[in-house]
């Protein structure tokens, strides 16, 4: 069975830091690209990080440039997110997604059509 759990959302005050965690299971992790999506209360889903099947290529909306790092490692079925300089804007139910590709390319306009359940992030200002 294909699926794919977040972990480590949380309330957190403005400039704090968290580390989301995308435990996969049920296919190949390394032949998919991974992505991190949100969706704040009362708006529509949006792309946050991307990045592709080796690790090697990563993309970031301009919104978490700078604070945000996405990165994986294949050996544990494993994606991160690691949250820096958190803004009350950044407050969302955070999805992890996956989308089977034969390129080793970040991208945020995939199908990632393999999501998972998501885990609240709440920034306190």
């Amino acid at each position: 069975q294909v699926q794919l759990v977040e972990s480590g959302g949380g309330l957190v005050q403005t400039g704090g830091s968290l580390r989301l965690s995308c435990a996969a299971s049920g296919f190949v992790f390394g032949t998919y690209a991974m992505a991190w999506f949100r969706q704040a209360p009362g708006k529509e889903r949006e792309f946050a990080a991307a990045i592709s099947r080796s690790g090697r290529d990563t993309k970031y909306a301009d919104s978490v440039k700078g604070r945000f790092t996405i990165s994986r490692d294949n050996a544990k079925n494993t994606v991160y997110l690691q949250m820096n300089a958190l803004k009350p804007e950044d407050t969302a139910v955070y999805y992890c997604a996956a989308e089977y590709v034969n390129y080793d390319i970040a991208t945020a306009r995939g199908n990632y059509d393999v999501r998972g359940q998501g885990t609240q992030v709440t920034v306190s200002s």
